[in-house]
């Protein structure tokens, strides 16, 4: 302990405070990130962090006092953040394989519960194998680069996630970029990359911020015209969409006609870390070999194995929980709309509220925690400039009551702020 406590004074100048850089680079460096920081500000797209200092879950206690604060901006889709079995195998899994690895997998960082849960993500999407990452986002930062050369092609929605989208600007093949679910453009641009080697469609399943479902029957069915493969994006979709929660393959019907498949564990299935990539085994083993965020990445942790493997053996063994949602997301929107708000996407529990000014937004949302309701506003550049929304987001684990007391409160807000008549 001594010796900790000499190494901060020594640091820190002998004084115990932390001790920022000096010189007259570092000054000009903090004059203009102040500058641009107080333009985010001035801008109302400052994005404060909340911090919870309970479990997360359908109602939360906030730091500062706030209890029984109503969430509706979780990604927890189904509920298992706080499942008393989830949890119960993430504290199994740490005290049988311990913290962590200290270690990347072809080192020493495979363990049996990882290609136990590889096995079981491939077997719950139907697919040949699986490959474990520490986020989706490195999933998708992983899968381009190995896979497409410049003799290949990647046409992607102008809408996908941001992990995508910089996936794409790491490899070096022919970009292509379609206007949103516009199958149209998409088959212009296929049509023109008929002459590159390999074409792959890249979509999201489900888009985060507008809660729309891309149209993968048509984007299957151009494919197959013009032999370009099929990559989605599940993010938003595995564990609730389809009628055994497989996600927007199994929801449209095209499970045989997709090849590629990236999620996440960090959302429905337990909602702690993790991603994956799922679809043909020498795709896999090309990733095992070649994507670095894979092979520069530690292990993931025992215990956020130990969670995704008993959400997926919840979701194998009954279909009724991903069944829960499509109620409840019904109910949560045809009150907003009556209410007179207008809603974008449709039948997703991602249910953006649409508002379209960013400071109206904000202070919506902040209107809202004051009622007991936690939503956020989006803005850019998260969402276009002039697309400002609060997202709201249904979980399984929200009661009728809790559905209510949220479209009153809206209710409430969009009158005093001028959002509704």
């Amino acid at each position: 302990m001594w010796r900790g406590a000499a190494v901060r004074v020594l640091r820190s100048g002998g004084t115990g405070k932390p001790r920022a850089a000096s010189g007259t680079a570092t000054a000009e460096l903090r004059r203009r990130l102040e500058s641009e920081l107080e333009d985010i500000r001035g801008a109302g797209t400052w994005k404060n962090e909340r911090v919870i200092t309970s479990r997360q879950g359908p109602h939360l206690r906030l730091a500062g006092g706030g209890a029984g604060i109503l969430n509706f901006c979780a990604n927890n889709y189904l509920g298992l953040s706080s499942h008393p079995e989830v949890i119960r195998a993430a504290v199994e899994a740490l005290e049988k394989f311990g913290a962590g690895l200290s270690s990347v997998r072809f080192i020493c960082g495979t363990q049996s519960i990882h290609k136990d849960l590889e096995e079981k993500i491939a077997r719950f999407h139907q697919r040949e194998d699986a490959i474990l990452y520490a986020s989706c986002f490195d999933a998708n930062a992983g899968i381009f680069e190995a896979l497409l050369t410049p003799e290949d092609a990647v046409l992607s929605d102008e809408l996908n996630h941001a992990s995508i989208i910089d996936g794409i600007r790491l490899c070096k093949a022919n970009k292509y970029r379609y206007k949103h679910m516009d199958m149209q453009d998409l088959e212009a641009k296929l049509q023109d990359a008929q002459k590159h080697r390999l074409r792959l469609v890249a979509t999201d399943g489900a888009f985060s911020m507008d809660g729309d479902i891309a149209p993968l029957r048509e984007i299957c069915q151009l494919a197959q015209k013009y032999d370009a493969l099929v990559f989605i994006d599940e993010c938003h979709a595995t564990g609730f969409l389809g009628p055994n929660g497989r996600g927007t393959d199994e929801l449209l019907g095209v499970m045989d006609k997709v090849t590629i498949i990236n999620s996440t564990l960090g959302k429905a299935l337990g909602g702690a870390a993790g991603g994956y990539t799922t679809g043909p085994k020498p795709l896999i083993d090309l990733l095992r070999q070649r994507s670095r965020p894979y092979l520069f990445s530690n292990s993931l942790p025992p215990a956020v194995v130990g969670c995704a493997s008993k959400a997926l053996d919840l979701l194998m063994e009954s279909n009724a929980i991903a069944q829960s949602m499509a109620a409840k997301t019904q109910r949560f929107r045809s009150k907003m709309t009556a209410a007179g708000f207008t809603i974008s996407g449709k039948d997703h529990p991602i249910c953006p509220v649409m508002l379209g000014d960013a400071r109206l937004a904000a202070v919506m949302a902040e209107d809202m925690l004051n009622r007991g309701i936690y939503v956020i506003g989006f803005s850019y550049p998260v969402v276009p400039k002039g697309k400002a929304r609060i997202r709201v987001q249904i979980s399984a684990v929200h009661s009728d009551e809790d559905i209510d007391r949220c479209v009153e409160a809206f209710t409430e807000v969009g009158q005093k702020h001028g959002a509704l008549p």
